[in-house]
């Protein structure tokens, strides 16, 4: 195997970089099924749901979320 250190990710070109992260990304959602939840963040789950279910006039679309991110109208 070949050990990379973050100067040899830093000399790659730009879009080498990108393909090398999604490269990353695409292994760990792949092995997603292996990360567990915390209890903390099962409880913060639990919480925004509930807070969705008890009043989801008060919650933001997706569509809304996006814009605000993005800063598009």
């Amino acid at each position: 195997m070949i050990k990379l250190t973050t100067t040899d990710v830093l000399s790659l070109p730009i879009q080498d970089r990108i393909q090398l992260v999604e490269d990353i990304w695409d292994t760990i959602a792949a092995e997603s099924d292996s990360v567990e939840l915390t209890d903390h963040d099962k409880r913060i789950i639990d919480e925004r749901i509930n807070n969705y279910l008890s009043n989801p006039a008060q919650c933001s679309s997706l569509d809304d979320v996006f814009k605000r991110i993005t800063n598009t109208k």
